[in-house]
């Protein structure tokens, strides 16, 4: 039942608990409740349910059997305010959710006392659930109609084997279009935003097709700019479509509006271009349908004065006039707007509409672009980084989804950075990896090359699109940059470019100013700075993949290397998975040295301390290698495919450090070894750890949080894992592996630091991940932690031959080294708050600012 047929009632919908009726039938029945009768096979406990609360004198029970169900879907949508609200409420959104006992499907309302499972990504699909107590919500407008609702639930783990075969008990909970059980709305959103199109009310099968232009009267754009305030009758516009804005939910609790969306197009013919908006329910119908490039004839059309204060994207062609003192509106009525799509094949020269012209930018001319340009891009995605969230308001439920990607073009050997919005293209923001061809139209250039390191890169704008299967047929594909960029990439070999392709895990982009000032200029936040006390209260307020960044005040007090094996939950199964006879970056990491006789000594063998002395006073940072953290900010992420790691002073055979190593492991086989002391704890700590207030604890690193080497033969899986939770139950394609079995493409393991207060009361404990990159030639030294932190990367190529970079616990030792530098020392600390769902959070230290660079 869609928008378009009527005003839905209010409270709950037909879809409920419709008794009586005297059949039980396994296939389902029309109403809800089933009387009772002997059946044969199994009980549904469903069914038992629902008897007991017809039994019962309240409208609560507690089940008398609790059994676990599996969790089929999670569903979302905006409830509009009860009729004795008098003030209007900020927006609620309700969830239903469709439950399986193995006999029959139930789709139930969830108490909105219980929300707080679904931001958190604990109530999600595919796992047990223990329902302990439910009750009925009754229409009073029918007879006899009412809905199941959750009050009380426990939440388990995932299923191991689901089935979607179980029919539902009631038939009307599986018709087409799908409709929540509450409220007058007639279609769900999409679980975690709004702008992306969700359900079956979104059709897509528009299809072009050919008109007589003999009887119709066709009025130009500025013709209609200078007449339109004095006709109540507009002629038919004929019109190219030269942007297409992502959509706008705007449904609020106290609108009626049953399916509440706008978007914007902006269209252009021989003289002029202007805002035409699309709005409520001819959104469901012809969104998805509509593209940049196609031709519209647009009959029955109203014209008003355009909003004053929206930007109107930069025009295609600079000589096309831009109209911006009206708009064109299209409704399903008022009137009743008829959109007819034009075949290419009709579109007549003399027409003179206006072709597309794309402004493609290679990435070796954008370090030339001033900031706020609008660009085109097409490359091969080298990274694609984990689906984020980030709240559009504080104290609202509604929320911006993201991700940073990496594109190559073959131009330079710097990537482009993108802050990929969703852009209302769900099917291709979820289904994008590493290997695959990717444009992206409509792009902002963000820069700032006042702070180090220099800021660069694109964000999308509420125009963007993206494409990434179906280029062919596209007007871009005739663009001089894009033909070169494919005969680029028909120089590549996929097995070349899939070693140095990543996928997913923690990124902390982008990278924050040098100096404190500069970064307390650069954010818009109320206060600046977070009480250390404040902190575990921030923390509790993510939701599911929100991701924040704050500042506090504290001193390190303590330091400990966590080695990668460790770090990932036995994730050292992955390090030797695959490509075994080929070193990968992880696993050439790993490899500290070769000894003269060809023995290889892995770096988590254990040395005694003397190494870590020997470490801190040798190891120079400025001519082995850099300590970096999260994506490169001049950006280097993914260096060129066959491109060597040069490493600026290490050379085969070289006397050094790691002679020195292999002299120590050599002499320490066959005997008891020392534990490495790969920590630090100063004498504050020691006096004060055991009188603390409070010890927040936040320094695990999940494996969802490692960047992993792609494996395209496994794309579907490792894209799942950096998704947002579905919002309906997929079943797996085969026996899914584990996450763990992939590839880190990080070559160090992590620090836990811990910063204590300054008033010596609370403490926490942080995540700090550097990784491995060649020497940036900008710098000539970078030797200490704070300093480190200035600087970032993506994640490192293989080496080749014998440029072969010194092992992790030689790093930890230079940055524990690097640590005791800040005893006692007050320092402003930048954290990255990171919420994975299902209470799973981590906190990652991303800068250290000390006095010297506070002012």
């Amino acid at each position: 039942m869609s928008g378009e047929s009527g005003q839905p009632e209010a409270g709950p919908s037909h879809a409920g608990l419709d008794w009586p009726n005297p059949e039980r039938n396994r296939a389902g029945v029309p109403g809800g409740v089933i009387r009772r009768a002997g059946s044969q096979g199994p009980r549904s406990w469903i069914q038992k349910v629902l008897e007991q609360i017809m039994d019962s004198p309240r409208q609560c029970v507690t089940p008398s059997e609790v059994v676990p169900v599996t969790v089929l879907a999670v569903q979302r949508y905006l409830l509009e305010d009860e009729p004795r609200d008098t003030v209007p409420k900020p927006p609620l959104y309700c969830y239903d959710v469709t439950i399986s006992d193995g006999v029959y499907q139930e789709k139930c309302y969830l108490d909105p006392s219980l929300n707080s499972l679904v931001y958190q990504n604990i109530l999600k699909v595919g796992i047990q659930m223990r329902i302990s107590r439910v009750s009925c919500l009754y229409n009073e407008k029918r007879i006899g109609q009412g809905i199941l609702c959750i009050d009380n639930v426990h939440c388990g783990e995932t299923s191991d084997s689901i089935s979607l075969e179980t029919p539902f008990r009631n038939r009307a909970h599986q018709e087409k279009p799908e409709r929540p059980l509450r409220g007058g709305k007639s279609h769900y959103l999409a679980l975690w935003n709004n702008e992306d199109p969700y359900g079956d009310i979104w059709l897509t099968d528009k299809q072009p097709e050919e008109h007589n232009f003999s009887d119709t009267k066709i009025i130009s754009l500025s013709h209609l700019e200078m007449t339109w305030t004095n006709r109540r009758n507009f002629p038919a516009l004929l019109v190219r479509i030269l942007h297409k804005s992502k959509l706008r939910y705007y449904g609020k609790p106290d609108k009626k509006m049953i399916e509440p969306y706008q978007t914007f197009l902006e269209v252009a013919d021989s003289s002029g271009t202007v805002s035409v908006i699309m709005w409520n329910a001819l959104c469901p119908e012809w969104y998805k349908s509509l593209r940049v490039g196609l031709v519209l004839l647009l009959q029955d059309y109203s014209v008003k004065k355009s909003y004053p204060f929206r930007i109107q994207p930069v025009p295609v062609d600079p000589q096309i006039k831009l109209i911006s003192t009206m708009e064109i509106c299209l409704n399903l009525r008022d009137p009743p707007t008829n959109i007819i799509i034009i075949p290419e094949k009709q579109v007549k020269p003399e027409w003179r509409l206006p072709k597309l012209n794309h402004r493609f930018t290679t990435r070796s001319e954008l370090d030339d672009m001033p900031e706020n340009c609008i660009c085109d891009v097409i490359g091969l995605l080298v990274f694609v980084g984990r689906v984020q969230r980030s709240k559009k308001k504080e104290n609202r439920e509604d929320f911006w989804s993201y991700r940073w990607i990496h594109i190559a073009d073959g131009t330079s050997e710097q990537p482009f950075i993108v802050e990929l919005f969703s852009t209302s293209q769900p099917e291709i923001f979820e289904n994008i990896y590493p290997m695959a061809y990717f444009v992206c139209t409509q792009l902002k250039v963000v820069r700032n090359d006042n702070q180090v390191p220099k800021l660069l890169y694109l964000t999308t704008t509420n125009e963007s699109g993206v494409f990434i299967t179906g280029h062919r047929g596209q007007p871009y594909t005739y663009d001089a940059k894009v033909k070169n960029f494919i005969q680029w990439i028909r120089t590549k070999s996929d097995s070349g470019e899939q070693k140095n392709m990543v996928i997913g895990g923690y990124y902390p982009y982008p990278p924050v100013p040098e100096t404190f000032s500069k970064y307390s200029s650069s954010i818009k936040v109320e206060s600046l700075l977070t009480a250390i006390s404040e902190v575990r209260k921030e923390i509790e307020d993510l939701q599911y993949r929100e991701q924040k960044r704050i500042a506090i005040q504290g001193i390190i007090t303590a330091i400990k290397y966590i080695p990668h094996s460790s770090a990932t939950e036995s994730a050292s199964a992955s390090e030797t998975l695959r490509n075994a006879n080929r070193p990968s970056t992880s696993q050439a990491a790993r490899v500290e040295i070769q000894e003269r006789n060809g023995k290889r000594h892995q770096d988590d063998e254990p040395v005694n301390s003397q190494y870590f002395q020997t470490t801190s006073t040798n190891l120079s940072l400025s001519n082995k290698i850099r300590i970096l953290q999260g994506p490169h900010a001049n950006p280097v992420a993914v260096p060129q495919p066959g491109a060597s790691v040069q490493t600026k002073g290490i050379k085969p055979g070289m006397p050094s450090i790691f002679n020195r190593r292999a002299n120590i492991n050599a002499n320490l086989q066959g005997k008891a070894r020392k534990t490495i002391s790969d920590r630090w704890e100063s004498q504050l700590w020691r006096e004060k750890k055991f009188g603390l207030i409070d010890h927040l604890h936040y320094s695990r690193v999940y494996p969802e949080s490692i960047p992993r080497k792609f494996m395209f033969e496994h794309r579907k899986f490792l894209s799942d894992q950096y998704n947002s939770q579905p919002a309906k139950y997929v079943p797996p394609e085969g026996r899914p592996p584990k996450l763990d079995d992939f590839k880190s493409a990080r070559s160090l393991g992590h620090f836990e630091v811990t910063i204590l207060g300054l008033n010596h009361e609370i403490a926490i404990d942080v995540a700090f991940l550097p990784m491995y990159c060649p020497e940036d030639i900008r710098t000539s030294q970078i030797d200490t932690l704070l300093t480190s932190m200035n600087y970032s990367c993506a994640y490192p190529q293989d080496t080749t031959g014998n440029d072969r970079l010194p092992g992790p616990r030689a790093v930890a030792g230079d940055i524990i080294k690097a640590a005791t530098e800040l005893d006692r020392v007050h320092i402003v600390g930048i954290l990255d708050i990171c919420n994975l769902g299902n209470n799973k959070v981590e906190v990652y230290l991303h800068k250290i600012y000390s006095p010297e660079n506070t002012s």
